[in-house]
C-alpha cells in the first residue's frame, strides 16, 4: 500500500513496513536457524568432519533459499490472484448495481463514525473519482494499484535466507575444526539477536525484547537438532 506522508515530521509511522519487514526478518532468521541446526546435527552425528559439516551447510543454504523462493512465489501469486478476483467481482457489481454499491460504501463510512449525510457525500465523491479504488480499499482492504508482487517476494525471501545461512557457514570456515561447533553456535546466536534487534528498530518495536525472542527460540531449535543428530549418530 502507498506510504502516507504525515503533516508532522516527528510522527514517523512504521506500520506500512510490516509486510516486507516480516518477510525479510523471517528469511534471515530461518536461514540462520535452519542452516546452523543442520550443520550442528551433522556435526553431532559424524564428529568433527569439517568437509561434511560445510557440505551440509552449503546444501542447506541452496535448498532453503530455493524452497523459500518457490514457497513465497506460489503463496504471493495465490494472494494476488485472490485480490484480482475480488476486484473483478466489485467491477461487475459496480456495472450492474451502481446505486446499491454506492449505498454500501456510504454504510461503511457510517459504521466508521460519520453521520449518514456526510457519509453519503463522501461516498459519492469517492465513487465519482474512482469507484473501483474506493470499494477495493474500503470494502475489501485492497490497494488495487499496489497488489502483492510475487517476483519481489520470491527474490527478497531467497536473498534474506541466503544471507542468514552464510553466518554459520562463514563461522565454520573461519574457526579451527575443534572449535567448529562453538563457532557455529555463537555466530548464529549473535546473528539472531542482531537480526531481531534490527527488525524491531526498523519496525519501531522494542529491540531488546525482539532480539531476545529470536535468540532464545533459535537457541532451542539448534539444541534440539544437535541432540537429535547425536542420538542418530550414536544409534547408526
Amino acid at each position: 500500500m502507498h506510504e502516507m506522508i504525515s503533516p508532522h515530521p516527528e510522527e514517523e509511522h512504521r506500520s506500512h513496513r510490516a509486510a516486507w519487514l516480516r518477510a525479510a526478518v523471517l528469511g534471515v532468521n530461518d536461514g540462520i536457524v535452519s542452516t546452523s541446526s543442520l550443520m550442528l546435527g551433522v556435526l553431532a552425528a559424524s564428529g568433527s568432519d569439517s568437509k561434511a559439516i560445510l557440505t551440509s551447510g552449503i546444501a542447506g543454504l541452496f535448498a532453503g533459499a530455493f524452497s523459500m523462493a518457490v514457497g513465497e512465489y506460489v503463496s504471493v501469486s495465490s494472494q494476488r490472484d485472490s485480490e484480482r478476483a475480488d476486484i473483478d467481482i466489485e467491477k461487475r457489481s459496480l456495472a450492474k448495481n451502481p446505486e446499491a454499491e454506492l449505498a454500501e460504501l456510504a454504510a461503511i463510512y457510517v459504521s466508521r463514525g460519520l453521520d449518514a449525510k456526510l457519509a453519503k457525500q463522501v461516498a459519492q465523491q469517492l465513487h465519482d473519482h474512482d469507484a473501483v479504488a474506493a470499494h477495493a480499499r474500503d470494502e475489501l482492504g485492497i490497494d488495487h494499484e499496489a497488489l502483492a508482487n510475487p517476483v519481489q517476494a520470491m527474490v527478497a525471501s531467497a536473498l534474506s535466507f541466503a544471507l542468514g545461512a552464510l553466518i554459520p557457514i562463514v563461522a565454520a570456515i573461519a574457526a579451527p575444526d575443534e572449535y567448529g561447533a562453538w563457532a557455529i553456535v555463537l555466530a548464529s546466536l549473535a546473528g539472531l539477536a542482531i537480526s531481531g534487534g534490527v527488525g524491531a528498530h526498523i519496525g519501531g518495536g522494542r529491540k531488546r525484547i525482539a532480539g531476545m525472542r529470536v535468540f532464545v527460540g533459535g537457541g532451542i531449535a539448534m539444541a534440539i537438532t544437535a541432540l537429535i543428530g547425536h542420538l542418530i549418530g550414536a544409534a547408526v
